[in-house]
């Protein structure tokens, strides 16, 4: 070989770009490095779509979730992932069924949108589980021990390149009892982040997105009864947002159906915390009940640890003057999710909105009514 052509190979070799994650992961490293209960799901897994006939249980669904929140920003890697069986089942009662889960995952197929080899539109279909190991054997009982899982690498392609993500809350995840709410409860954190608050589809995409078999409710005033309503109350409780939906008719029959996602106000942000440290006993009922609405949106105590030093962060209150100076916390999630309005502005109208009860809000209540507040002040205002 010619000395010119090693420096040429050379010079190919020197120009190989080593892969790199995109914003979801960037996010999801962030967040796992903060710790709590919030954690990034990409965009690009949240909108795939269940092939014709297939769905995920909620029990396989919450697993899903809880391998996403475990790998956080390694999930693109070709590489195992391992979370502990305690881990699945805490915060529940009995037998997860883990075997069954996972066997679950495996035999489930997805699709999304591609492109042949020769360019012309095509459907990719694929599972988001290539292995798994569970240990049955274990000093202290079955439920003690380890799973490991790897990625496809189809799956890992499509974390890899999301730019867009998801916020979720770990306890909002559990709390769930119905897998449509808990799958238009990650639509809608995926919207709501892009300031997208809408979902439209047809009849064969709502069953497409949810997992609905052709087969289960095929009269509409069904699925509105079974699925919608039922999403739509525990998504009310446990979400940092209101789902809506408009039903688009052509003569009696519906052909079409709008959701819309709306952050809550900073009241409702107060429930939030409670709701969510509160035992899930008992909350069906306090969701039924007429007089007391209890609604329930996600905790952001990351704000919290990222920015005030442990210590404080119980004694953290909303200031009397401008939050420029000296309200670190308060301004960042000003600045992050005021979309752009000024932060003293924003602060004025919450003062006005609480009245004597922002006297009363502290720490990790606070932050959650303060982020509700700037979030619903953009909805209802846009971008200045």
């Amino acid at each position: 070989m010619k000395p010119s052509d090693i420096s040429s190979a050379t010079a190919v070799e020197e120009t190989v770009v080593e892969p790199t994650p995109g914003r979801a992961m960037r996010v999801a490293a962030a967040l796992q490095a903060k710790g709590g209960d919030e954690f990034a799901k990409p965009g690009s897994i949240v909108e795939v779509k269940f092939v014709k006939g297939q769905s995920l249980s909620l029990t396989a669904s919450r697993l899903l979730a809880l391998m996403i929140l475990t790998a956080g920003g390694d999930a693109w890697q070709e590489r195992p992932h391992r979370m502990r069986k305690a881990d699945i089942r805490r915060g529940h009662k009995g037998n997860e069924r883990i075997s069954d889960m996972l066997e679950e995952l495996h035999r489930t197929l997805f699709a999304v949108d591609d492109r042949s080899w020769r360019g012309k539109k095509a459907t990719l279909r694929f599972s988001l589980i290539a292995s798994s190991r569970e240990e049955t054997e274990d000093a202290e009982g079955a439920d003690a021990g380890w799973i490991e899982w790897e990625f496809t690498p189809d799956a890992r392609k499509l974390i890899q390149e999301s730019e867009t993500y998801a916020v979720l809350n770990r306890q909002a995840v559990l709390g769930f009892r119905s897998s449509y709410a808990l799958k238009l409860y990650e639509i809608g954190a995926l919207r709501l982040h892009r300031r997208q608050s809408t979902w439209r589809g047809d009849m064969a995409s709502l069953r497409a997105a949810l997992g609905i078999s052709p087969d289960v409710y095929a009269d509409f005033a069904q699925l509105r009864r079974k699925v919608i309503e039922k999403a739509k109350a525990e998504i009310d409780q446990l979400a940092h947002f209101r789902l809506e939906w408009r039903e688009i008719r052509q003569g009696r029959t519906v052909t079409e159906i709008e959701f819309r996602f709306e952050p809550k106000d900073a009241p409702a942000q107060i429930n939030t915390v409670d709701e969510i440290e509160r035992h899930s006993a008992g909350r069906k009922a306090r969701r039924d009940d007429a007089v007391e609405s209890v609604e329930v949106g996600a905790v952001v105590q990351s704000a919290i640890r990222a920015l005030v030093a442990p210590e404080k962060a119980a004694e953290l209150v909303f200031p009397e003057g401008s939050i420029q100076f000296g309200a670190d916390a308060l301004a960042a999630i000003g600045r992050s999710h005021g979309g752009g309005w000024d932060i003293d502005l924003i602060a004025d109208a919450y003062r006005h909105q609480m009245g004597n009860r922002l006297a009363k809000l502290k720490g990790a209540k606070l932050i959650s009514s303060w982020t509700g507040f700037c979030e619903s002040f953009v909805a209802r205002r846009g971008r200045p």
